[in-house]
């Protein structure tokens, strides 16, 4: 792995774990929070989506190299909001590494 696509990895790991941590206080507080049940359920959705939207790029970070993991988590990045941003960059070195490496 080159220095573009570990940094990538750092960036989209760092990530991951920002979005699960934000997920699990979402949960918490909606839990603490929130009484009427269709907002309840709503958040309580969300949090779960969060938490494994940061599990996958936690995962898949180990993979940011690769060009099908640096799109998968520069959609995944788009979508989860704050820890997002890092996923993103990360993907997109990620896929700056993976472009570079094919050049001729």
């Amino acid at each position: 792995m080159n220095t573009l696509a570990y940094a990538g990895y750092i960036l989209a790991l760092v990530g991951g774990i920002i979005i699960i941590i934000v997920g699990i206080v979402s949960f918490f507080a909606s839990a603490l929070l929130i009484f009427t049940p269709l907002a309840f359920l709503g958040s309580i959705v969300s949090a779960v989506v969060h938490i494994v939207i940061g599990v996958v790029c936690i995962i898949g970070s180990r993979y940011v190299g690769t060009l099908v993991w640096g799109v998968i988590l520069l959609i995944l990045g788009l979508i989860a909001g704050v820890g997002g941003a890092l996923v993103v960059l990360g993907a997109i070195l990620g896929l700056v590494s993976t472009l570079i490496k094919r050049a001729p």
